[in-house]
């Protein structure tokens, strides 16, 4: 069986890379990390756990990296420190400064399975997971924001191109300020190769054009839900095309994507997604997504 790659975002998730929360989590300073009010670690640490489960459930491999005490709390955000491609795995250098030496865990990961590297952003480049959407295997759209800059899109596009993908960038807005965490995933969620759940207000409008002229069905983002999640209702993750996870507490947004011919999964995730500004998506880095 292939190993890796996944230059889609819907596909059967056959193989994942994730991290089990542990003591780095639990002893978390909320104001260094910027973790909301509702953080609490031991909580967090048991929904995670009931998040794996789904995943696991699904009949995804997980690649598990163990939290043994570095520090690095946000890590168990695996999306973000690399990008997996059909040619191997890129490592990313993230824009959050604290997050700077999570890359290395994944580069681990990766050598440990023969898994190759692709290539790395370095110098001031900075890109992070959650600013890239593969919208088709020869399409990579990039969020340019706080925690992806112009430096590492062009080392991105210099690295995909010999593989015939285009990189395409749109700047996305502060929105909360730059402490905060706004990603390209954080207001565009692909549900499956033609349906997309959107929170369009936020959503750079060449991007939300590209969609629409792309024929992908759009379900907009209820608005009180979603600034009542800071964005989180709209993180969702597909196991497959139309099954999805996502955070539990959005029934309007659920419904919404059910009247869309989705199947929905939920977890409890106030002490962990809510509060720590990450979701089922950013706590998940696809290695393999195929077709069945």
């Amino acid at each position: 069986m292939t190993a890796y790659g996944s230059q889609e975002m819907s596909a059967p998730l056959k193989r994942v890379l994730m991290r089990r929360p542990g003591a780095s989590l639990a002893a978390a300073d909320p104001a260094k990390w910027h973790y909301g009010p509702t953080f609490d670690g031991a909580r967090a640490v048991h929904q995670y756990k009931a998040f794996a489960d789904l995943v696991e459930k699904s009949g995804t491999e997980i690649i598990w990296l163990e939290d043994d005490g570095d520090g690095l709390a946000d890590a168990m955000f695996t999306h973000d420190p690399s990008l997996m491609s059909d040619h191997g795995a890129i490592l990313l250098r993230m824009g959050k400064p604290l997050r700077v030496s999570e890359t290395a865990l994944h580069e681990k990961a990766y050598a440990e399975r023969q898994i190759p590297i692709l290539g790395r952003i370095e110098g001031d480049g900075t890109v992070e997971g959650g600013d890239c959407i593969w919208l088709d295997e020869k399409t990579l759209v990039v969020g340019r924001g706080v925690r992806t800059n112009q430096e590492g899109i062009d080392q991105l596009t210099k690295m995909l191109a010999p593989h015939g993908v285009a990189v395409l960038a749109y700047d996305l807005p502060l929105w909360q300020g730059e402490e905060a965490c706004l990603h390209l995933m954080s207001v565009m969620s692909p549900l499956a190769d033609d349906l997309a759940l959107v929170f369009a207000p936020l959503l750079p409008a060449a991007f939300y054009q590209l969609l629409k002229k792309r024929g992908i069905r759009l379900i907009e983002a209820p608005a009180d839900e979603f600034h009542a999640s800071n964005g989180l209702s709209l993180n969702v993750l597909p196991t497959r095309p139309y099954e999805v996870i996502m955070v539990e507490g959005f029934p309007a947004t659920r419904t919404a994507m059910e009247a869309a011919g989705c199947k929905v999964e939920t977890f409890e995730a106030d002490a962990l997604c809510i509060a720590c500004e990450g979701g089922p998506t950013c706590l998940t880095r696809p290695v393999l997504r195929r077709a069945a």
